[in-house]
């Protein structure tokens, strides 16, 4: 399917000599150094107000699980208020470059991934907030969140200075470096872990090195086996999901039976309206699947609350699973302040600036629209539950750690980036020098003081009953 024309601007007939002009052309506009500068308005909006409005869409029984989540530290509310920093970075400066975002880069949005070839890759996860808008938007919601769990770790505004620094000079300098590319080369480009190892040799004490060997090894077991291994059980002489209520609950427990056969028919319905939006061969190969089980899944930080299945088909035999998660897409958070998507389903969007972002993309990701029990349409993709999947631990990090883990999705954000964006342009906006990566550091340290104002003031709201928050692990 093809992309509309405004979501990929056509640069063919247009030289890399004027397009570098207009970036340098734009810092008379944006000055690199302006975006070092954060003031909240006085007339701020409320933040809860913002995070209530998006749960008002959101199954009402599990929200309380996202506000519990959330009013555990800054670092997790950071995770769960996308909402909340779009409108703010809407304020911020922007050079007028486009590229297309993922909306929530923070840093554990970045992992250890399977290409389709069976390689570990280092790539950004989490699109549900994909949408094109001003480059500078990822990178300043990266910075942040290094900042903010840099503070949770204790460092000092040094060692979080240069955990940035290093995060966003990595950012530039690869922009600069896909800037001298052919279209294809930067297309092919991608972190494999031959080259992580490679850097971290050189950049990590045994320790480190050790630990992120572990997280390596870890992420080749987390598959479909791993999955089906964890997360079901044989009861009556069948395989089902195993109950974990209220994060992982079987469709036999969650409704009455008429309502409970009402949604397996819509379920199964989605699946098979979902593998028209796969390539034949992926379409071939899932029909060799049959499904056994669905449950309801509760999924990250930022997502509590949608809909989300998972749901366990079987290949040859009963030791063949493939487990796949339909997961709920909602408008992206930054729609109201950089434009709608053009896509026909917000489904379709996720999945369109996934495939547009990432080096290399899950086998099985495609998209649906289907119509819920309660007569409601709603918009959902598609893609295999766990598949080598490496997640970082930030808490985990020593300073010099944090900053090799800053590079790596600086580097990845670029080239993320540099596929949809006119990195030319970027590129000579941003320079050869380090104005643009100090003010970005000086933004996320002022930006993690409002955040922290923010988390607090959600954690008043739940203290005075305003809204009600539970834990769940």
């Amino acid at each position: 399917m093809t992309t509309p024309t405004r979501e990929r601007p056509d640069r063919r007939w247009t030289s890399p000599r004027e397009r570098a002009a207009r970036g340098r052309a734009a810092r008379a506009t944006a000055p690199r150094s302006a975006h070092g500068d954060f003031e909240p308005a006085a007339d701020r909006f409320d933040p809860v107000e913002a995070i209530e409005k998006q749960s008002a869409t959101r199954v009402a029984e599990l929200v309380p699980i996202r506000y519990g989540r959330m009013t555990e530290s800054p670092f997790r509310f950071y995770r769960g208020a996308a909402a909340v920093m779009a409108a703010d970075l809407a304020t911020t400066p922007s050079s007028g470059l486009r590229t297309q975002l993922c909306g929530d880069a923070h840093m554990v949005n970045f992992r250890l991934l399977a290409s389709p070839e069976r390689h570990l890759v280092f790539d950004i996860n989490d699109f549900d907030e994909t949408l094109p808008g001003p480059w500078e938007w990822d990178v300043k919601r990266l910075a942040a969140s290094l900042v903010i769990a840099g503070r949770e770790n204790g460092y000092t505004d040094r060692e979080r200075e240069r955990v940035v620094l290093a995060a966003v000079r990595s950012y530039r300098e690869r922009i600069r470096r896909f800037a001298e590319m052919g279209n294809l080369d930067v297309w092919y480009a991608q972190q494999d872990t031959g080259q992580l190892r490679a850097l971290v040799s050189g950049s990590l004490h045994s320790r480190g090195r050790k630990r992120v060997s572990e997280l390596m090894a870890k992420a080749r077991t987390r598959d479909n086996l791993q999955a089906f291994e964890k997360l079901t059980r044989v009861v009556a002489g069948e395989r089902r999901i195993t109950p974990a209520p209220p994060l992982i609950t079987p469709i036999a427990d969650l409704l009455p039976d008429a309502e409970r056969s009402e949604l397996e028919h819509g379920i199964n319905e989605l699946l098979h309206g979902y593998r028209q939006s796969l390539p034949s061969d992926r379409q071939y190969l899932l029909e060799q699947f049959t499904v056994v089980d669905m449950a309801r899944k509760v999924v990250g930080v930022g997502s509590v609350g949608t809909r989300c299945w998972i749901v366990l088909l079987l290949g040859s035999g009963g030791d063949d699973p493939l487990f796949l998660q339909a997961k709920e897409a909602d408008t992206s958070v930054l729609a109201a302040h950089a434009g709608a998507s053009v896509h026909a389903t917000e489904g379709e969007r996720v999945v369109a600036g996934q495939r547009l972002m990432q080096a290399t993309s899950d086998i099985f990701l495609g998209w649906q629209r289907t119509r819920g029990i309660d007569g409601k349409e709603r918009d959902f993709y598609v893609r295999q539950l766990r598949d080598w999947k490496g997640i970082a631990e930030p808490s985990l990090m020593e300073p010099r750690g944090m900053r090799l883990f800053g590079e790596l999705c600086g580097a990845t954000l670029a080239r993320a980036h540099a596929r949809s964006g006119d990195r030319v342009a970027m590129a000579a906006y941003l320079g050869g020098g380090d104005v643009f990566d100090r003010a970005v550091a000086r933004f996320a340290e002022s930006y993690a003081d409002q955040n922290e104002r923010d988390h607090m003031a959600l954690v008043k709201a739940v203290r005075k009953g305003r809204v009600r928050a539970a834990q769940a692990a």
